[in-house]
């Protein structure tokens, strides 16, 4: 079913309700909203697949999380906080940072006046977003807004999907993953509106993490279409072909299939874009994989031809790089391409969306594409046929591996390999874990009797201390003050539930 007229492009509710943020309660409209098959930017796009020898897209990833550090130990962002404690840290940055949050609303339309044709893909957190309206920033607000709901900017900016608490997916309680998805969308919906929404097609995982667990892995990409997404972004050494091998050069520059297989033996699949070599915000802030796709052509797949992308993602805001030379060097590559007559042929920019649909358009089958699964899965299948499987044959062969292989592990696999998100964070994930079985106890039964009960002010906030719990940052910045704050969330969630 597709978005109709009554929802226009008007926010579905209120950003917050009773000083919350409005994270549930219109599922069923959501629903109604995104699970559409018509395509987003084919009818207004000005490129054109033949004229195209290789392309790249770049996102810009942008989160602050919430902490319970306001007056009296309110919930606030935490780019609040840096404002509220210029001399603490890196916290001097904090204008610098709010100013990166919104200074694409003036790129984007600058570099069209100037006749350049760019393109960029944002993933913001839910928090952030909620962040920036609970300190009243309708300045950045009003400019985002400006690329992401007038017409004339559209062609040229895409919104990608996240977990709403930037939850790392593979240590995320499994009956979350949808509830973080559809959590964003709704703020996302609250803040944009229902046909902004409707354009929001591919995702990006926090920390670019991708679950090698087969349940999870399963139920992730289930949750992903579900909700009406068609593509995910993933790190090229979170995934390894069917046989265990990494993926060959050339196939990190066109579309994957991810498959997942889960412990019952069921498979489910879809579109993976490839993002190459690390994270260092080098790689986006001065270009590169605009000088990559120099260097690429058309590859095949099936029996046709297509344009080769370099798929690139970095923090927005966060380094030096960024912050200084970004403005510099975006500005420069897209006059460099506009003065050379290659706006709309040879090398030039895309989005994620934009490029599917141009090459589906052109011929292109989902189903020719390479096909890939999440890292070290191929070692499960060794020992487990997948058409014989059950969870106790699978958990068997995992608990194996484990004792016998040291490279073997479970813990997903993201932008670095240096850093678990679970290896000695016991005292934020067992917490993290109990309320997230204490919400589903309470309220699951609820729902399924009647589904309005999402609506309700105590769901909504258990919901809500319950997915901040699971807010990555909680463990990324190591024991101490944030792990307290996980604590403490817990602490009133877990007030809310019995209350």
């Amino acid at each position: 079913m597709t978005a109709t007229a009554p929802f226009a492009n008007q926010p579905n509710s209120d950003l917050s309700k009773s000083e919350l943020p409005n994270i549930c309660g219109s599922e069923a409209e959501i629903s109604s909203v995104v699970t559409h098959s018509e395509p987003v930017f084919l009818n207004q796009t000005n490129l054109r697949v033949e004229d195209i020898t290789a392309g790249f897209a770049c996102a810009l990833h942008m989160h602050q999380p919430t902490i319970p550090a306001g007056p009296n130990g309110e919930l606030i962002s935490n780019l609040q906080h840096m404002f509220n404690n210029p001399n603490d840290g890196d916290n001097h940055n904090a204008g610098v940072f709010a100013s990166c949050y919104s200074r694409m609303g003036d790129f984007i339309p600058q570099l069209v006046s100037e006749g350049c044709n760019p393109r960029i893909m944002l993933d913001y957190s839910g928090n952030l977003l909620w962040g920036l309206h609970q300190m009243g920033r309708n300045d950045v607000l009003d400019n985002l807004k400006r690329i992401t709901c007038d017409s004339q900017y559209q062609p040229y900016v895409e919104w990608l999907g996240t977990m709403w608490s930037h939850a790392v997916v593979p240590s995320t309680p499994i009956p979350d993953i949808k509830l973080h998805i559809q959590a964003w969308q709704h703020y996302f919906a609250a803040m944009f509106g229902y046909d902004t929404l409707k354009r929001v097609k591919g995702f990006s995982p926090p920390e670019m993490h991708l679950p090698n667990h087969p349940d999870t892995l399963f139920e992730y990409i289930k949750a992903l279409k579900e909700c009406g997404y068609r593509w995910l972004m993933v790190q090229e050494h979170s995934v390894e072909r069917l046989d265990g091998s990494g993926l060959r050069h050339e196939d990190k520059y066109i579309p994957n299939r991810l498959v997942a297989c889960n412990s019952h033996g069921e498979t489910i699949s879809i579109t993976a874009l490839i993002k190459t070599q690390g994270s260092d915000t080098k790689l986006v802030a001065q270009m590169q994989p605009y000088f990559e796709a120099k260097g690429l052509g058309k590859q095949q797949i099936g029996n046709v031809n297509m344009p080769s992308c370099v798929t690139q993602i970095a923090d927005g805001e966060n380094g030096g790089v960024m912050m200084n030379e970004y403005p510099r060097d975006l500005v420069r590559v897209y006059h460099e391409i506009r003065d050379g007559g290659g706006n709309t042929s040879g090398v030039v920019a895309l989005n994620g969306t934009e490029y599917l649909e141009l090459i589906e358009a052109a011929g292109a089958n989902p189903e020719d594409y390479p096909t890939c699964q999440a890292r070290q899965q191929h070692k499960i299948w060794q020992r487990v046929n997948p058409d014989t499987a059950t969870p106790e044959l699978v958990e068997e062969a995992i608990q194996k591996l484990k004792e016998t292989d040291p490279q073997f592990h479970m813990d997903g696999a993201s932008w670095t390999d240096d850093l678990s998100w679970v290896e000695g964070y016991d005292n934020v994930l067992e917490p993290m874990n109990k309320l997230s079985a204490m919400f589903h106890e309470k309220y699951d039964p609820l729902v399924k009797q009647d589904p309005t009960v999402t609506k309700r002010p105590d769901y909504q906030e258990a919901l809500l201390y319950t997915l901040l719990v699971e807010t990555s940052c909680f463990r990324y910045w190591g024991q101490g003050a944030w792990t307290d704050y996980a604590r403490e969330l817990y602490r009133r969630g877990e007030a809310v539930i019995n209350g």
